[in-house]
């Protein structure tokens, strides 16, 4: 458990099997005396209203399971899942690890830089409106502040940005800083079902401008 607002009545607990620290109120708690920092825990996660991710029936690690857990891998107690259940126990590890490098951004940022030289000669040439390429930095720059915020709110158990929202600006042209927002917070990288929303959303996007570059050039028309 990484953090408990005894005033308040909830907290927040931490595992490598999400991206965001996972929100719990007390009447959630089962189990002798009261939640405290730093104490292991066992828990069930759901999603509600893209809301983030939040604990139910979150109940202390018994000391004999600790010792088991440490003795697999010492001086540190691992965080470990029951893919059956879908319970997941957690303890504070150690130094937060680094996120792993992402194999995508270099292509994606490369590909960002490809598509705004197309966009600029699309613009030189009258085949989108001048605004286009000014509006398509600004969205990127949206974007990115996008998930700044839902990852922010996750973080503290407030309200969450949808992500058909988070798609959305993708789709609308903002993918570049999407993907650079996923690896640099370390926010929806690790959800497949996101993920290969993302990539439709960029495939759509480059798509439809494509074509409508290319139609543009076939008929002469602005």
């Amino acid at each position: 458990m990484v953090r408990w607002e005894a005033d308040r009545g909830f907290g927040f607990i931490r595992s490598p099997h999400t991206d965001a620290d996972v929100f719990f109120h007390v009447r959630d708690f089962r189990g002798p005396g009261r939640p405290q920092p730093g104490m292991a825990v066992r828990y069930e996660e759901i999603h509600v209203g893209g809301k983030g991710p939040r604990a139910m029936a979150v109940s202390a690690v018994q000391p004999t399971e600790q010792r088991r857990q440490t003795a697999d891998a010492p001086g540190r107690l691992d965080a470990r899942a029951d893919a059956r259940s879908g319970v997941r126990s957690n303890a504070r590890p150690g130094p937060r690890r680094a996120a792993p490098s992402d194999p995508w951004l270099g292509p994606v940022l490369l590909a960002a830089v490809v598509w705004a030289l197309a966009l600029a000669w699309a613009t030189a040439s009258g085949r989108i409106p001048r605004w286009a390429v000014p509006a398509w930095i600004a969205l990127n720059l949206w974007t990115f502040a996008a998930y700044w915020r839902d990852k922010w709110a996750a973080q503290r158990g407030q309200w969450r940005t949808p992500e058909n929202t988070l798609h959305l600006w993708s789709l609308l042209g903002g993918w570049p800083m999407a993907r650079m927002a996923q690896q640099v917070l370390r926010h929806k990288s690790a959800k497949a079902d996101f993920q290969r929303a993302y990539w439709l959303t960029v495939t759509l996007h480059v798509a439809a401008v494509t074509g409508w570059v290319a139609l543009s050039v076939r008929t002469g028309l602005p």
